[in-house]
């Protein structure tokens, strides 16, 4: 996508060809489920769940992690305006995380993204690998958010969801650079970790962080 350029998504783009044919079959809220965050050593994973209206023409919607952060929060805001759209934003915070690992905290985020849909979504299509708990039929698709536009509007959602967060636990915790890495694992990032140690954010379970508080090795007696 050439920057300045982005095209619209018509109905006869393959990005929409799912949400299509599960219409025909008769289901006519379907939800495209995508999250942000599973790397960074610090910060919630974020799941997003979107619901796109039948229109003839929506914006162009494409894997957030193609964009700019400013096309992504200009596409935000133009999927927000359509006529018709439902979403839902879901986090797991870092002590969720810790507690019951990075996949589990992400299919919670995930599971209470659909559930909080209002009307609720009767299938799902899921970006990644399969996700059990939903309460109606869904569907994995890897690589989902280039197959469904449902999915590609979810990661916007999530991924500028996510980094407005992060943007915000900069004023909280300065010094650790949230709002340039977004918690991500960065060089910069590392640096600050060892010099100032963990803060309330960062995931404990994750190595660089977990090494950062394990004691020191014991020092042999000398005799």
């Amino acid at each position: 996508m050439g920057r300045g350029r982005r095209r619209n998504i018509t109905q006869d783009d393959e990005l929409l060809r799912t949400e299509r044919e599960l219409r025909a079959e008769g289901f006519h809220f379907i939800a495209g489920v995508d999250e942000a965050g599973r790397g960074p050593l610090a910060g919630p994973v974020v799941a997003a769940a979107v619901i796109l209206p039948d229109l003839a023409e929506l914006p162009g919607v494409f894997d957030s992690k193609q964009l700019t952060d400013a096309e992504r929060r200009l596409l935000r805001d133009e999927l927000l305006a359509l006529p018709g759209i439902v979403y839902a934003v879901a986090e797991s915070d870092n002590g969720v995380i810790d507690g019951i690992n990075i996949l589990n905290a992400t299919h919670r985020a995930m599971r209470q993204a659909v559930l909080s849909l209002d009307p609720p979504a009767d299938f799902v299509l899921v970006d990644g690998l399969p996700v059990k708990g939903f309460p109606v039929p869904c569907r994995n698709l890897v690589k989902g958010d280039a197959l469904s536009a449902a999915i590609a509007a979810a990661s916007i959602l999530a991924k500028v969801h996510r980094d407005e967060l992060m943007e915000r636990y900069d004023t909280l915790y300065p010094g650790y650079g949230f709002a340039a890495h977004k918690g991500y694992g960065t060089a910069e990032h590392l640096e600050a970790l060892r010099r100032l140690g963990p803060s309330p954010i960062h995931r404990t379970s994750f190595r660089p962080v977990r090494e950062l508080l394990a004691p020191p090795p014991k020092q042999p007696e000398l005799f």
